[in-house]
């Protein structure tokens, strides 16, 4: 069953990027501390984005973070999708208007440009299509950006919250919760490492 996880790296003060993020200066300042697990050599780490990355049928985000990954300080070919895993799932991009030109080209992008609902169900269908011609259930994964993963929680989108809880006070930033109604989620693993603590809930 293909499942819509929203996997996310946050600050222990809720922050999803430093101060002053954009272009030149993508995760903020300060904000790099947040993937700092991503890139650790220590084995629960790896083995997550490991994980992540097989599982990952479809990956969605928001316009901002493509705009980051596809600039050009963005991804290359030692920083991606899965850092360092192998691994391109098909991306599909939220966006009010598609870019003119895409750097990245060897990766398989879609434009959606009728709201978040829409971009969710496109990357199910494409997730469900790599399901079936690969034997085994992978699911749809929102990467980013905190506006994003915060809009399709708020909207009941998601199945699975994945947080990575960085040991980092960045004191301000892009926060993950901006309100909202209240709800209870359904803590399934947590696992501590040198870098961060994997936390794992499922919505109802």
């Amino acid at each position: 069953m293909t499942r819509i996880i929203a996997d996310i790296s946050v600050s222990l003060d809720g922050f999803v990027t430093g101060p002053d993020p954009g272009l030149d200066n993508g995760l903020g300042t300060g904000g790099d501390a947040l993937h700092t697990w991503a890139f650790s050599d220590d084995p629960d780490d790896r083995r997550i984005v490991r994980e992540a990355t097989d599982r990952s049928g479809a990956v969605v985000l928001g316009r901002h973070l493509f705009d980051v990954v596809d600039g050009p300080n963005g991804w290359d070919d030692t920083v991606g999708y899965g850092a360092g895993e192998v691994g391109k799932p098909p991306f599909v991009v939220v966006t009010s208007s598609p870019p003119t030109s895409v750097r990245l080209t060897d990766l398989d992008w879609t434009f959606v440009t009728t709201g978040l609902p829409d971009a969710v169900a496109a990357a199910r269908e494409r997730a469900e299509a790599a399901s079936a011609s690969s034997g085994k259930d992978l699911d749809v994964v929102l990467m980013g950006g905190g506006a994003t993963v915060g809009s399709a929680l708020e909207a009941g989108l998601v199945d699975v919250l994945s947080l990575h809880l960085a040991p980092v006070v960045l004191g301000a930033g892009t926060p993950l919760f901006t309100g909202g109604k209240p709800r209870t989620l359904v803590q399934r693993t947590v696992t501590p490492t040198s870098t961060a603590t994997h936390l794992t809930y499922e919505i109802h």
